[in-house]
């Protein structure tokens, strides 16, 4: 790799890096040589680009762009420009920026251009260009907002044109209205050294630091957020995420707020977030939320082309509305940079929101509209793609596996477990593996109602809603009678059969929400209960008495349920020997039973294990992945509840 490619790799990752001054992969870097130039292509995130990010064109050939005469249509004339761009194109399978031709324009090897969200809190103010006039005088250029494509490269040929006449040299830094920035160089040092000198005159004339403290999510969300959700679905169910700290809390306190951010100031919020925002202000209750977002929604459906992205809601932040659960991340950033730009803009004379002509060309832009398709992705859909999913005690063992193959099915997976370490840990690598989805960890008590309530309005505000629960979480003390104590078979039963009806309670909760305003949709609950829930086990009885009586719940639970199209079921697992349950080699159960004397003969860990598997008619072992097929069986099927899977190699047959 030739080493001005090497530098332009480093520059674009040092600044991609930066929220402050990339937002949603937005950006656009190059390098050239005589003959060539490199660019960054369509699609490409800086952040993480490397070689194959760029598309690489021949100057030669792209020069002609600002040498030939294009249609006055400009539907047409940006055909005819990409079909120019193309054939400059040597790297064909990478789409070139439609900024190409202006970075070749300025006269230097690196052109580095960015939206920084500070200095876009000026560009996009009344007070822009005065502004930057008395910050830099003739050392820029600063061109007043022009629609970007070929009529800003020829505005920007005009300007450059004239400042080389005057002044005899090429201008290092052009600053666009509403836009962003181009900053150019011979090194990438001397451009890192330009941005930090704007940055710091920038910097040093705001009067007001933003107020960024991030809050907690407020008690209720899962009291209307799932209502919301169910209102602006259609056939496929959207992902919802709702982020709260003191800046969303100030644009969202009262209407006269909200209105100076009501509209967009730059391109890339109108490619994310659309142009047009509901917001809600009557949260006298939650009903009240809900009424109002339905008056409001059927307006908005009467006036606008698009569908909402964006509801800001007084006291509860803003939610942001996609497909898919990355969507959501994507747009909640644009749009909390568009607040933070607003509040910056009130030391330059206040916001300065782009024009309904401008924002008609934005929405229409077909290089707009790639970029959108190109952030949507194309992977194929898992079986539970975008469903919201709860899996309690999924730190680890049984449960991390259930939920790490339903993450892989598309899922966006809630880790809910009582260890905070391990629990953040595997969130953490889910994240690693997952596509268009996401995971979180929240740390949870199933025997405690508040935790519980906690999970629900923090799973509401990550994803909207919840479509499947999983009640995994338990545990289990073997032991006969005479060394069973009262506290410990207390402490069984509270856990595999207490917790698992406080779950159903605060999870029907929600799913019942969703289905008073979506009646078609149904959701599932599934307790993952065990082969000891139909049959009982010797010396393990306080295990065996939860799980017979979970089933027990899941029948009665789902002739309750059924009318909210909530569908209950159980899966019965046989052992999963290669989980820490059992083959721990401290209190695994293989280590319990044998201490218990609960397999007859046995001398060492290795008979134990013998002793178990024998009694399997497939001789193996169950696995997560096997107990998936199951649960995604039950949740595949519209017309199976109150009834308990097993999936025991034969081991426990129902009768």
């Amino acid at each position: 790799m030739e080493q001005h490619v090497k530098d332009l790799i480093e520059i674009s990752q040092f600044y991609g890096k930066n929220s402050e001054m990339v937002i949603a992969g937005g950006g656009n870097t190059s390098v050239k040589t005589d003959d060539k130039i490199w660019v960054k292509a369509s699609g490409s995130a800086l952040s993480t680009i490397t070689e194959e990010g760029f598309a690489v064109l021949d100057r030669a050939k792209l020069k002609l762009i600002a040498q030939n005469s294009y249609s006055s249509d400009p539907f047409e004339r940006e055909q005819q420009i990409k079909d120019d761009l193309y054939a400059a194109t040597i790297t064909k399978e990478r789409r070139p920026s439609v900024e190409t031709s202006l970075h070749d324009l300025m006269n230097y090897s690196f052109v580095i251009h960015l939206h920084p969200t500070y200095l876009n809190g000026l560009l996009c103010s009344k007070n822009a260009g005065q502004v930057i006039n008395e910050l830099f005088g003739d050392s820029a250029i600063y061109i007043p907002y022009t629609d970007p494509g070929y009529i800003l490269f020829k505005e920007v040929e005009s300007q450059v044109e004239k400042y080389v006449k005057e002044k005899g040299v090429d201008p290092k830094v052009i600053f666009l209205q509403n836009h962003g920035v181009f900053v150019a160089a011979d090194t990438t040092d001397e451009v890192k050294s330009i941005y930090d000198d704007i940055f710091s005159k920038v910097k040093a004339q705001i009067k007001n630091e933003l107020p960024e403290e991030a809050l907690p999510v407020k008690d209720g969300v899962s009291e209307f957020i799932p209502a919301i959700r169910m209102l602006v679905s259609d056939d496929k169910v959207k992902t919802l995420k709702v982020r709260r700290n003191k800046l969303t809390e100030h644009f969202a306190s009262n209407a006269e707020n909200f209105d100076k951010v009501s509209k967009p100031f730059t391109p890339d919020i109108i490619v994310y977030c659309k142009s047009n925002y509901i917001y809600l202000e009557n949260t006298e209750s939650a009903a009240a939320l809900i009424a109002e977002f339905q008056q409001k929604y059927k307006v908005f459906q009467k006036e606008q082309t698009h569908e909402p992205k964006v509801v800001v809601i007084k006291d509860y932040g803003i939610a942001a509305i996609a497909e898919t659960a990355a969507q959501t991340n994507i747009i909640l950033d644009v749009f909390e940079d568009m607040l933070k730009i607003g509040w910056i803009s009130e030391s330059f004379g206040g916001p300065h929101a782009m024009t309904a002509e401008q924002i008609q060309f934005i929405d229409t832009w077909e290089v707009e509209n790639y970029r959108r398709k190109v952030a949507a992705g194309s992977a194929k859909p898992g079986r539970v793609e975008n469903k919201t999913i709860i899996v309690t005690g999924a730190a680890q063992g049984f449960g991390e596996g259930i939920a790490r193959e339903l993450i892989l099915e598309g899922a966006n997976i809630v880790v809910a477990d009582i260890n905070p370490e391990v629990g953040q840990r595997t969130a953490v690598a889910f994240n690693d593996i997952a596509s268009k989805n996401r995971a979180i960890f929240v740390q949870t008590d199933v025997s405690n109602m508040d935790s519980l309530n906690n999970l629900m309005d923090t799973t509401v505000a990550e994803f909207g809603g919840l479509d499947a629960f999983i009640s995994n979480a338990g545990i289990l003390r073997a032991g006969g009678l005479d060394e069973m104590d009262p506290a410990t078979f207390d402490l069984v039963t509270k856990i595999n059969y207490n917790a698992y009806f406080y779950c159903t309670k605060v999870a029907s909760a929600v799913m019942k929400l969703q289905n008073a305003y979506k009646p078609a949709y149904y959701t599932d609950i599934i307790q993952i209960n065990s082969k000891s829930g139909l049959k009982g086990s010797k010396k393990n009885f306080a295990y065996a008495g939860g799980k017979f009586g979970g089933i027990g719940l899941t029948q009665s639970f789902a002739l309750e349920l059924a009318p909210d199209k909530i569908k209950v079921n159980s899966v019965c697992p046989g052992n999963f020997y290669e989980g820490p349950l059992w083959s721990d080699p401290e209190n695994g159960l293989f280590v319990q039973y044998l201490n218990a004397g609960k397999v007859p003969g046995a001398k060492t860990i290795d008979d134990v294990k013998a002793f178990y598997l024998a009694q399997v008619p497939l001789g193996k072992g169950c696995s997560p992945k096997d107990v998936v097929k199951a649960v995604l069986y039950a949740i595949d099927q519209k017309n199976e509840t109150g009834q308990a899977i097993p999936v025991s190699g034969g081991q426990e047959m129902l009768r």
